[in-house]
C-alpha cells in the first residue's frame, strides 16, 4: 500500500515543532556548554578554554552567595516534601475510597492552594509566622509553603489512581485467606507502585524548583533556586552557569531514577502476573 505525499501542512507543523524544541532546550544547552568555560572564560561565546573550574568554585568559600549551604537545604526540603507528599497522598487516597460526609468539602479545601497565586501563599505564611512571634525558616515556614504546592498534586494523582482501582483484586485476596496487610503488600501496592513513585517524583521536583512560595517564607537562609535568582544580578562569571547546570542535573537524575523505578515495578508486576497465571494452569 502506497502512502500519498505529505502536504505542506506536515512540513509547516514539523518546522514549528523543531522551533519549539530549540526554544525549549536551546537555553539549557547553552548554559551547559558555557559552564565549562576555562578559568579566564566569560559569560558569552566563544569558549576560552574548557575546564571544571567553575564547578569546583561552587563549593568553595564565596564572597557572594552560599552555594553549598543552599544546595543542602534544597535537597533536604525536596526529600522531606517528597516523603510527606507520598505518605499523605497515599493515605488520603485510601481514605477517600469510602465516601463520608463532607468529603467533597475536604477535597476542595485540600487542592484550593493550586488556584491561589503562589506569592500570596508565601506572603501569608511568612506574615502568620511573624504575627505569632516565630522566625520564618526554611525548615518550618518554607517547608509548609512547599507542601501547599506538592500535596495537592499528589492528592489529585492518588485520587485518580484509586478511582480506577478494581477492588475485586482485594476481595479475591481476602477470599484466599490473605490478611489486610498481606493484601496491601502483595496486591494493592504492586498495582499502584508506579503511581506512588510518580507522586514522589512530583513532590521532589516541585519542591526543588520552587521560588515563589519560598520567597516570603524562607527566612534568612535561601534555597538553591532563590540563591540562583539572587546571583543573577551580582555574579558576572560562568559560576552561575555551573550552578544552573548542577540544578538541572539533579532534576534530571531524579526524573531518570523515578522512570527506572516505574519500569522495574511494571516488569515485576508483569512477571508476577505471568507466574500466577502459570500456577493456575
Amino acid at each position: 500500500m502506497q502512502h500519498g505525499k505529505r502536504g505542506p501542512a506536515f512540513w509547516y507543523l514539523g518546522a514549528f515543532f523543531c522551533l519549539f524544541v530549540l526554544f525549549l532546550y536551546g537555553p539549557t544547552l547553552t548554559i551547559l556548554v558555557l559552564s565549562f568555560q576555562g578559568p579566564s572564560g566569560g559569560l558569552t561565546f566563544p569558549l576560552n578554554g574548557v575546564s571544571l573550574h567553575w564547578f569546583k568554585n561552587l563549593f568553595e568559600a564565596q564572597m557572594v552567595g552560599d552555594f553549598a549551604g543552599s544546595f543542602q537545604r534544597s535537597m533536604i526540603l525536596g526529600v522531606l516534601s517528597m516523603l510527606v507528599t507520598v505518605v499523605a497522598s497515599f493515605s488520603a487516597g485510601l481514605a477517600f475510597r469510602t465516601r463520608f460526609r463532607g468529603s467533597g468539602i475536604v477535597f476542595y479545601l485540600a487542592i484550593a492552594s493550586l488556584i491561589v497565586p503562589s506569592i500570596l501563599i508565601s506572603l501569608g505564611i511568612g506574615l502568620l509566622f511573624r504575627v505569632l512571634g516565630w522566625d520564618p525558616a526554611w525548615y518550618t515556614s518554607a517547608f509548609g509553603a512547599h507542601l501547599t504546592w506538592t500535596l495537592p498534586f499528589g492528592l489529585l494523582i492518588m485520587f485518580a489512581v484509586f478511582n480506577r482501582f478494581d477492588r475485586r483484586y482485594e476481595e479475591a485476596a481476602r477470599d484466599l485467606g490473605a490478611s489486610p496487610w498481606q493484601t496491601f503488600r502483595h496486591v494493592v501496592l504492586p498495582i499502584i507502585g508506579a503511581s506512588v513513585v510518580g507522586v514522589g517524583l512530583f513532590g521532589f521536583t516541585l519542591s526543588w524548583d520552587e521560588i515563589a512560595r519560598s520567597s516570603q517564607a524562607i527566612g534568612e537562609q535561601n534555597t538553591l533556586p532563590l540563591e540562583l535568582q539572587g546571583l543573577t544580578t551580582t555574579v558576572t562569571t560562568p559560576e552561575i552557569y555551573a550552578l544552573g547546570t548542577v540544578t538541572t542535573a539533579v532534576s534530571l537524575a531524579v526524573v531518570l531514577t523515578a522512570l527506572g523505578l516505574m519500569a522495574l515495578l511494571r516488569r515485576r508486576r508483569t512477571r508476577h502476573g505471568t507466574d500466577a497465571g502459570q500456577g493456575l494452569v
